[in-house]
């Protein structure tokens, strides 16, 4: 590669959880420590990060076609923008995309993205780089300190999971379990919140393993983290994701009557309704104790809205065991869900699994889950109408004097009026609508 000019603009595109969006804001923090500003919206970019994901079934082929696209865009501009491709794809198939892709400078796993800036000096000069080391919790000390954040902030505390699913690449692509250290978390809590922040939520591929030392040396979980985290007079909510059925321990459970600030949503993804399918997927729960872990939360947290995540057509799934999803689905009634068909990760036990499921059928028990999701979630919203709540404000809405924000269990809530970003104000919800509520200012 030639030589290039040190790029003036740049523009992160993250795709997939919450984690790799955290893991966006951190590497544009990094760039913009070098002086790159982010690029106006609708003109292109000098550098290009794409941020991967690896959890659905030809996600690699889809960053293939996402650097052609800007190539051809450069090259109509008649420049020629540099591309950094980071996440799970890139840490997965790190010297296959440096070989396929040419137009590509750099490539950087999710461990090492704090090796960006120096990548980009060699890019720069017209050395192409590739990164995908796995050391555990070393980018964090190296990452910029946050000066700015938005009313709702995200804090990674715990990274790679242990559960080996056998539908899924994370413990390849993100490592085993690690949690950043207790007193690390709370000093970068308070800097969220003096950058802005009202609500931080903690993320991890297995947030409920975290664990740590407190000030005094005592060994806490989740739960004595967010204790820790509520005495901040200045932060206002506190929420976490995601979680495993398998580490939540009476503490958290307990956390959720006595912290008011921990918001009254529990993200906890089943997966399946059928205890074979569930025991294929190495799911350590079956659907009995998932119902029965629910129930404990719920008599601790009485208006705790639930959402959970679905995998649908699982090999050798058969349409009796479908309808066991169907039926988990009717008992706890959801106020939110993800549901997915299965795709084949590469390397993953379920790839080689003999019986994959059609696509059409496939589909078919799709539409069928998403429509009793859907349901339950226009229901929980109903519900809430006539109820008063704070709303935490996150950004104007279309319309002039229009706000939109959201509700202690995390329904997106509009309103007119007056208001700032960042407030917490009290509405009432007057109408529901699939994926959010109309709401009146009190």
């Amino acid at each position: 590669m030639k030589p290039t000019n040190a790029p003036k603009t740049y523009r992160v595109k993250s795709f997939g959880c919450q984690m790799n969006v955290y893991d966006g804001e951190r590497m544009a923090e990094l760039l913009a420590e070098k002086g790159i500003t982010p690029a106006p919206e609708g003109e292109d970019a000098d550098l290009v990060v794409l941020n991967t994901c690896h959890i659905r079934e030809k996600a690699a082929e889809k960053v293939y076609s996402d650097i052609g696209r800007i190539s051809k865009a450069g090259e109509e501009a008649g420049k020629k923008p540099l591309i950094a491709v980071a996440g799970c794809v890139a840490q997965a198939e790190g010297e296959e995309i440096m070989a396929r892709a040419p137009a590509v400078s750099m490539v950087v796993g999710p461990q090492a993205y704090h090796h960006l800036p120096d990548m980009l000096d060699k890019a720069v000069r017209g050395e192409r780089a590739t990164d995908t080391d796995m050391p555990a919790n070393a980018k964090f000390a190296e990452l910029p300190q946050r000066r700015k954040s938005a009313p709702s902030a995200f804090l990674t505390i715990q990274e790679g999971c242990d559960k080996f699913c056998t539908y899924c690449v994370v413990p390849y692509t993100r490592g085993a379990e690690i949690s950043r250290p207790f007193a690390e978390l709370v000093e970068e809590a308070k800097k969220l919140v003096a950058a802005g922040a009202k609500e931080i939520t903690l993320l991890g591929q297995n947030v409920s393993a975290w664990s740590g030392e407190d000030h005094v040396g005592h060994r806490v979980g989740l739960a004595g983290l967010v204790a820790e985290l509520a005495k901040d007079p200045d932060l206002a909510r506190i929420r976490y994701t995601t979680s495993h059925p398998a580490d939540m321990d009476e503490d958290i459970i307990e956390a959720h009557g006595s912290i008011a600030k921990l918001m009254p949503y529990l993200h906890l993804p089943v997966q399946s309704g059928n205890d074979r399918v569930l025991k294929a997927m190495n799911r350590s729960h079956t659907a009995e104790s998932y119902l029965k872990l629910l129930e404990r939360f719920r008599a601790a947290r009485p208006d705790l809205a639930l959402s959970g995540d679905f995998i649908v057509g699982f090999p050798g799934e058969t349409e009796a065991e479908f309808k066991d999803t169907l039926k988990i689905v009717e008992q706890v009634r959801y106020a939110a869900a993800f549901s997915f068909k299965y795709s084949p990760r590469p390397g993953t036990p379920a790839a080689t699994m003999g019986d994959q499921i059609a696509p059409e059928v496939m589909d078919d028990r799709l539409q069928r889950l998403q429509a009793a999701l859907r349901r339950d979630q226009m229901a929980f919203n109903e519900a809430s109408v006539d109820k008063t709540c704070q709303v935490l404000v996150e950004r104007r809405g279309k319309k002039p004097g229009q706000w939109l924000g959201k509700s202690p269990w995390l329904q997106s809530v509009w309103f007119e009026g007056d208001a700032n970003i960042g407030d917490l104000v009290e509405a009432e919800l007057l109408e529901a609508g699939q994926n959010s509520l109309a709401g009146r200012l009190v």
